[in-house]
């Protein structure tokens, strides 16, 4: 019997014993402990051979962890301190319960959204994440391809490890751009002109690691990986993310490869007034990326932000222990219709779409799920884990008797208890 399985014997004989529930443990939690780990809720079951076998995203999780290498499985799984906040972010959901309406006609629906002015068929997007070539060959190029044969939009990485022009081109169109700070302002300028020459239309800044991460799942994973990498690592260690990008080995990450230790470094860290200076620098559209609260919403309106992702980076920014969807709507209040808000961290069926569009999110962004789909199946896997998604919510949309996206509103869910 190995340790999983020893595991999910033990916590079912809790769940079943009677001074459990006098001590006041709770079943449901207890049950989310048993989909922990292995990460896929039917425990036991064969690993998928093909993407078209998957039933649901969490198919591809168990297959991705056997054919990704530890140390870079480490970097996708990783969270902050103990990794609570990704499980907060799920659990986040779970708070919510649907409130469906009968005897509506929803042979045809609309799950579009509109942005900026663009239309899109879902509001699922392709959120940002760093060193694809570290879980498929094909790396950023197969999720851009994905991208354009299911029509989602796409965020690219800074830390990708394919060019934002490659990739804008296997995507068909211009992808929006992830930025994060660098210390030499000198150098985000260089970068920004590059960004916005390509075509790009929106500029992601991201906030939430502007203190630092703890990242104990990634460092404990690099540790455990015993293969030489010294193609990709400097010193041969195999280490894809390691933070603070001013001063990581950057050989395989085109967009900031050229850049150099930082010769006029700005003083301590950004704060508001950065805003400015970007929006001083470009044409394209300002996004903050881990806006959270009210005050910080009211904030970025203030300072002509012109959208918001409520986002704790997967759970990897800090160890907050507040889901992003709990965050959703005192920044959906507190931005003020400004522009876009959309929601990421936890993203996983698409009961969690429905209900991040009902507490006022435009749309919502996809991490680990696609990668998953990604280091199983290469670029089939990433239009899988997006068609199954796209389905769910879908069929969510018509168990709820909402026709379209306009019509998913607070009246289609109610608190727990």
């Amino acid at each position: 019997m190995n340790h999983e399985e020893s595991r999910r014997r033990f916590l079912k004989f809790l769940a079943g014993s009677p001074l459990f529930a006098l001590a006041g443990g709770e079943v449901g939690a207890l049950a989310r402990m048993m989909q922990q780990g292995g990460g896929t809720p039917q425990q036991g079951a064969a690993l998928i051979e093909a993407a078209q076998q998957a039933l649901n995203v969490f198919d591809f999780e168990p297959v991705a962890k056997v054919k990704i290498p530890p140390a870079h499985w480490a970097y996708l799984s990783t969270g902050s301190d103990d990794d609570a906040t990704i499980q907060a972010n799920r659990d986040g959901f779970a708070r919510w319960e649907l409130r469906p309406r009968r005897l509506v006609d929803v042979r045809n629906i609309d799950p579009g959204v509109n942005i900026l002015g663009t239309s899109w068929p879902t509001p699922i997007i392709i959120n940002p994440v760093g060193s694809q070539r570290a879980f498929h060959p094909d790396a950023e190029l197969a999720t851009a391809r994905a991208a354009k044969a299911k029509n989602h939009l796409q965020v690219l990485s800074p830390v990708a490890t394919t060019s934002i022009e490659e990739v804008s081109a296997a995507r068909g169109m211009p992808v929006w751009y992830q930025l994060y700070h660098r210390e030499d302002f000198g150098q985000t300028r260089d970068l920004v002109k590059r960004v916005e020459r390509s075509g790009c239309p929106v500029l992601v800044w991201t906030v939430d690691l502007l203190g630092g991460s703890n990242r104990e799942t990634q460092t404990r994973g690099a540790q455990s990986d015993t293969r030489t990498c010294t193609n990709c690592h400097a010193g041969g260690r195999p280490q894809p993310g390691v933070v603070g990008i001013d001063g990581r080995d950057n050989r395989r990450k085109p967009m900031i490869a050229e850049f150099g230790p930082a010769q006029n470094p700005d003083p301590g860290t950004p704060t508001w007034d950065y805003v400015k200076r970007l929006k001083d620098t470009t044409t394209m559209k300002i996004f903050l990326k881990g806006i959270v609260t009210r005050e910080d919403a009211e904030l970025a309106a203030k300072h002509g932000v012109d959208g918001l992702f409520v986002s704790n980076h997967g759970g990897r920014a800090e160890n907050s222990l507040r889901a992003t969807v709990t965050s959703l709507p005192e920044v959906v209040a507190g931005f003020g219709g400004r522009g876009p808000v959309i929601l990421d961290g936890g993203i996983r069926r698409g009961t969690d779409i429905f209900k991040s569009l009902a507490l006022g999110a435009t749309a919502t962004g996809i991490g680990r799920p696609y990668i998953w789909g990604l280091g199983s199946f290469g670029q089939e896997g990433v239009e899988t884990v997006l068609a199954l998604l796209r389905r769910e919510f879908e069929t969510v949309m018509r168990q709820n008797g909402t026709i379209s996206t306009k019509r998913i509103t607070r009246d289609y869910i109610a608190a727990r208890g």
